[in-house]
């Protein structure tokens, strides 16, 4: 485990917090409003079309503070490790962990390895807890939304779920679907910057768009209305989707999230989601309203109306 941590880990998440080997890290936080979060990714398999657990980890971490507006400053992360799991797989690992922090931003200033029996941990497992700051004045969390705020997505939905299906299951289609595990932090800071009154963003993990949307109108207790035929969604997906009996409202993303904003201010929120390349289709899907609070009130495509209801059980486990 010494040999692990010396020549392994601690070369590549090269941080000077991370050098000082004790057990804990002194951080240093230059504002007083601080964002914190915690997860864990168990995803099988370990590696899939768009990313890998690594990579995950540090988006799925660095998205959660995004949420929020926060500028994600640092990163812990726990790994608990099969007996037997090839270095090669673990070295690979750590290297898309270290590109991934990179790319965002972030450090990786401490963390802890255990290790389990062969048979008892499935290859790796990894925790992670996330630290950013709030360097804006708004309060975005559901209870800021108003009736009249438009709801718009950066993308089309549902591709990391069946990525990773596609990848457990064997299943071949004429395309291979990738996920679309990316960080979310840059364009979320872009937003913030230009001004925008962001009353609340939500990322469409698990329990996908249709969970999330639930999750908002019943904090906030107003109604959602959304509309179908506004929903991006891959051509690809949405066949998979149709093979699987999956409902694309209900597949997990990891690289899309949801924002509510004043109708006067959508405009400007498109053209700038638009011209960031995580955020290729950023649509406006509904509007929020004081009638039917609570609930989530979906248009059809065929001018239907229905109560989208929060997944229950996990349809797809260990995407995450």
């Amino acid at each position: 485990m010494h040999n692990l941590i010396e020549k392994m880990f601690l070369p590549e998440f090269n941080s000077k917090e991370s050098k000082v080997l004790h057990d804990s890290v002194e951080l240093i936080l230059k504002k007083k409003r601080v964002a914190f979060t915690t997860d864990s990714y168990v995803v099988n398999p370990l590696f899939f079309p768009g990313g890998d657990i690594g990579s995950l980890a540090i988006h799925g971490t660095v998205n959660d503070l995004a949420m929020s507006g926060a500028e994600p400053l640092y990163i812990s992360t726990a790994f608990i490790i099969e007996e037997g799991l090839p270095m090669e797989t673990m070295w690979r690992i750590v290297q898309s962990m270290k590109e991934a922090a990179k790319n965002t931003g972030v450090e990786i200033v401490t963390g802890d390895t255990k290790v389990v029996d062969k048979g008892k941990g499935d290859g790796i497992f990894i925790n992670t807890s996330g630290i950013g700051i709030i360097n804006h004045k708004l309060n975005i969390n559901p209870a800021s939304i108003l009736p009249g705020d438009v709801i718009v997505i950066n993308g089309d939905i549902g591709r990391h779920g069946i990525a990773i299906m596609a990848v457990r299951e064997g299943l071949e289609f004429e395309t291979t679907i990738e996920s679309d595990s990316a960080p979310l932090n840059s364009i979320v800071k872009r937003l913030v910057d230009a001004g925008l009154d962001i009353h609340c963003m939500r990322d469409l993990t698990r329990g996908g768009l249709s969970s999330a949307l639930v999750e908002i109108a019943q904090a906030s207790k107003l109604g959602i209305n959304i509309n179908e035929k506004n929903i991006p969604v891959a051509e690809d997906v949405r066949g998979a989707c149709e093979i699987l009996g999956f409902d694309p409202l209900y597949v997990a993303n990891e690289g899309r999230f949801v924002t509510f904003l004043p109708d006067n201010q959508v405009q400007k929120a498109l053209d700038i989601l638009n011209s960031d390349k995580n955020a290729p289709e950023a649509h406006i899907i509904g509007k929020v309203s004081e009638s039917n609070a609570g609930l989530v009130i979906m248009r059809s495509t065929i001018g239907a109306t229905r109560i989208v209801d929060m997944l229950s059980g996990e349809q797809l486990p260990r995407i995450c």
